[in-house]
């Protein structure tokens, strides 16, 4: 397959001192991914750099099956690379790194496509719980909700709600937990047009007020065009 083209993050400063220039959050370079199938070798990368600052926001876009949730899962840690270097905050973090766990705890928010939900917890106690696992005990958890347009489900059990109330729920303990690099597959891939347009709205303030870098995978050409950055993968 042809290698993905990394996208044109930025132009350097009128003054390129290394000592003025920013240091990306997230900075990938070399990135392989192969996968034995069929007795062959595919691969699903096959090198490519990119590089993110605090505050800039970056969307995946491509066929089903390109790579975007196994780029998403390899910035969090969640699964192997083949070669190439994947450095956040700073940090070059090898493949089987044991800071991952701690990175997923308490700096990396990842909002899935299924919402990842205590079922024996209400969609309030969800946020909450997030929150004190990363060191922010409630962190506003009740007002997410509320800016989500979920308030008035807050003490309903995930089963009790449908799939994209629970996807804003979601959103909600991403928010509480104040990540340092916030990712999401298809973020809004369950809501209708109007609620998608709402919560995107949430999504990308909440963003600029962090200041966190946003890596999104998506679908929605709408959803993508507010990003900064966009990049195509499986092209």
């Amino acid at each position: 397959m042809k290698k993905p083209s990394a996208p044109t993050i930025r132009i350097d400063p009128v003054d390129p001192s290394p000592d003025r220039r920013p240091e990306p959050v997230i900075r990938v370079e070399g990135l392989r991914k192969h996968f034995r199938s069929g007795g062959e070798d595919v691969a699903v990368f096959d090198g490519f750099d990119l590089s993110l600052l605090a505050g800039e926001s970056l969307a995946l876009v491509g066929r089903s099956g390109s790579g975007k949730s196994t780029l998403l899962n390899i910035l969090s840690g969640l699964e192997r690379w083949s070669a190439g270097s994947v450095t956040l905050f700073g940090d070059s973090l090898p493949v089987d790194s044991a800071r991952w766990s701690e990175l997923r705890r308490s700096a990396i928010a990842t909002v899935f496509q299924e919402a990842n939900l205590m079922p024996a917890l209400t969609l309030l106690e969800n946020v909450r719980l997030r929150a004190d696992i990363a060191g922010h005990a409630d962190a506003g958890a009740m007002g997410w909700l509320e800016r989500l347009g979920i308030g008035p489900l807050a003490a309903r059990y995930p089963d009790q709600v449908s799939g994209g109330q629970r996807q804003r729920a979601a959103l909600a303990m991403a928010f509480a937990m104040q990540p340092r690099l916030l990712l999401a597959d298809e973020p809004t891939g369950s809501l209708d047009g109007h609620t998608a347009a709402e919560v995107a709205n949430v999504l990308f303030a909440f963003q600029q007020a962090q200041g966190c870098p946003l890596v999104l995978a998506t679908h929605d050409p709408a959803l993508a065009g507010r990003c900064d950055h966009t990049l195509r993968l499986g092209a």
